[in-house]
């Protein structure tokens, strides 16, 4: 993780200084910029909710094939825990559909 991290940080300097330091009216020469930033959020959202989605998978039939028995306790959280990481990506997708609004204007 501390590898993706030390990769993506340069990346996301690069994106958020320069708009930053743009004179004021010259917005619409960075709009590639909101769609790089757009595809990065929902891109990386995807990828870590389904890295989620399969670990939470993986760790709840191992639970159930350790213990056949316990499989009406492990379904409710798992589905839960499902549904609240699905819930970020969905987050994310609504970050990235704000970073093209400024693009539709």
């Amino acid at each position: 993780m501390n590898r993706l991290n030390a990769l993506l940080a340069p990346i996301a300097v690069f994106l958020v200084a320069n708009p930053a330091f743009a004179q004021e009216g010259s917005t619409k020469e960075h709009y590639g910029m909101y769609a790089i930033a757009a595809a990065l959020a929902i891109g990386l959202a995807a990828i870590g909710g389904t890295l989620g989605q399969g670990r939470a998978a993986a760790a709840a039939l191992e639970g159930i094939a350790r213990n056949p028995s316990a499989s009406d306790k492990v379904f409710t959280p798992f589905i839960l825990g499902l549904a609240l990481i699905e819930s970020l990506v969905l987050m994310a997708f609504l970050v990235a559909a704000g970073f093209l609004g400024p693009i539709g204007k």
